[in-house]
């Protein structure tokens, strides 16, 4: 029997197939879908800031991209090495105006993303990133398929 099983913004959850995974509120937070096609366990994290580096106490590991993915990888993995793993990512998007890319929190957490993905050499299969627009983030741990579903109700399926 299949489970929705829900995501807030700064968590992440891990489970097994037939289950979905979903999250919503993406706009300038970014979330990251991990999954091991052998084993078709997964998991999604919704994180808002780039990195924990400028904070000292208190620290949400799931809020951050340089922490959360981490700790989602070893659970989905028990800890061990796993080549398997793939990823897809949405989100990211520029909700206000800045005229410096130093202040666009979405463009810099996309890149966060991309960067802590490559260190663990895990490829990033599609993505829906970027634009002015939030987006709801659907992940089906069966087959991997990711629905999109933006401001506009429009629906991408990654």
């Amino acid at each position: 029997m299949s489970k929705e099983i829900r995501i807030g913004i700064a968590d992440y959850k891990v489970s097994n197939s037939p289950d979905k995974l979903i999250t919503l509120g993406l706009g300038s937070c970014v979330g990251i879908a991990i999954y091991d096609p052998a084993t078709k366990r997964g998991g999604l994290s919704h994180i808002m800031l780039p990195d924990s580096s400028s904070f000292i106490s208190d620290i949400k590991v799931e809020k951050f991209a340089d922490l959360a993915i981490p700790t989602m990888i070893r659970e989905i993995t028990s800890g061990r090495f796993n080549k398997n793993l793939i990823a897809k990512i949405a989100g990211g998007a520029s909700m206000f105006s800045f005229s410096s890319n130093a202040n666009n929190i979405g463009q810099r957490n996309v890149e966060a993303v991309e960067a802590v993905l490559k260190e663990y050499r895990i490829p990033i299969l599609s993505r829906d990133t970027g634009g002015n627009i939030g987006r709801t983030m659907v992940v089906d741990l069966n087959s991997f398929t990711i629905s999109i579903k933006n401001g506009s109700k429009e629906i991408n399926i990654l």
